[in-house]
């Protein structure tokens, strides 16, 4: 210490304490508001970089003030060097956590657009942060004077062990940015695994995917199993896709007359219910001679895959309709069954053999 300290340095260091303060809240109290308008606007970009400085402005202001507090003490330069070291450190802290979260919010915005859902594949948001706040930490840790190369060097070897110890963790991992770099599967694709899960991908993270199936019920995917299993993506290479409904009409039906009536009201469907394609081109291809009926196979348009439920009820009550209508008729399956009674006549008895009276014996008393 250079000289002794005086009431008069410490009212110095107290105001500019204060006065850093004092910023710190106003211009968290303009970032607030700069907030609400950002929020109005149509890009998300201004949202992120407003709360990022929501976080480093007030930050900021307040180590400002203590380091006009700490060139108005007597302090000797050892300590000064080390207050300002200190300062600067917690300083580019928050200006990493800062940078993480707009770099973090970019990287989900950007992600976001270009797969045009809300939720986001947060593996890659995840990883960006990491990165950011590590080389945040390290660079505060050599600001204080704390050698980097020897704990680079101990994280490396440190690092194998790790990764022996969680193979399966980092497997998963590799395996979600490869199913997200191969544009195999995105969020917001509808998806059918052989083992039976499907659903709508809502999100890809680090370890697995989540999936919401049409009963709204989360199904956790592994990465590793996604990547291994046969997989059948029904928003890919496009959204819209085709589906097939079964029909039979009765033999003596007029057939050319069947499949105008059928895709008039495959046209009005379309036309119509929400979820279907306008422009979708109507088929009908019959196919089997059935037992009672003459089988064949409507196809519609849809817009995504949940339409197809929605189009499959409006089709057959349509058509149903239409029909009953036209006269065309829809038999059900019928068997005949022949029951034949047998008779079985009863064969007459065998006749007793007639036994004839013995004759008187010969030897008898009166014949002596």
């Amino acid at each position: 210490m250079n000289r002794e300290l005086l009431l008069h340095d410490w009212l110095v260091a107290g105001i500019a304490l204060a006065a850093g303060a004092a910023a710190g809240l106003l211009l968290r109290a303009l970032m607030r508001w700069l907030g609400r308008h950002a929020e109005r606007t149509r890009w998300r970009g201004d949202d992120i970089i407003v709360d990022a400085l929501r976080t480093i402005a007030p930050g900021a202001a307040l180590i400002a003030g203590a380091a006009v507090a700490a060139t108005t003490l007597p302090l000797t330069a050892r300590v000064e060097g080390f207050v300002n070291q200190s300062l600067t450190a917690v300083l580019i802290l928050i200006a990493t956590l800062s940078a993480a979260r707009v770099i973090a919010g970019l990287v989900q915005s950007v992600a976001g657009a270009r797969t045009g859902v809300a939720g986001s594949a947060s593996i890659f948001v995840n990883i960006t942060r990491v990165v950011v706040l590590v080389m945040g930490v390290l660079v505060a840790l050599e600001t204080v004077g704390v050698s980097i190369a020897p704990l680079v060097t101990a994280l490396g070897v440190g690092g194998l062990a790790v990764a022996l110890a969680l193979q399966d963790t980092l497997a998963n991992l590799f395996a979600g940015v490869h199913i997200l770099a191969s544009k195999t599967v995105q969020p917001g694709d509808y998806i059918r695994l052989s083992s039976g899960e499907e659903g709508y991908v809502v999100d890809i993270n680090w370890r697995n995917t989540v999936v919401r199936n049409l009963s709204n019920n989360l199904v956790i995917i592994p990465n590793g199993r996604l990547a291994r299993t046969n997989m059948t993506n029904f928003t890919q290479p496009e959204q819209q896709l085709s589906i097939s409904v079964q029909v039979g009409v009765g033999y003596e039906s007029d057939l050319e007359h069947v499949e105008r009536v059928t895709l008039d009201v495959v046209d009005s469907v379309m036309a119509d219910i929400n979820g279907a394609v306008p422009d979708h081109e109507g088929a009908v291809r019959f196919h089997t001679f059935a037992d009672s009926r003459i089988n064949f196979t409507v196809i519609l348009g849809v817009g995504e895959f949940s339409d197809q439920y929605r189009i499959k009820h409006e089709f057959i009550k349509r058509l149903h309709q239409r029909f009953r209508a036209e006269g065309i008729s829809i038999p059900a399956p019928t068997r005949t069954v022949a029951v034949h009674r047998d008779e079985f006549q009863t064969a007459p008895s065998a006749p007793v053999p007639h036994q004839r009276d013995a004759p008187p014996s010969l030897l008898s008393d009166g014949g002596r």
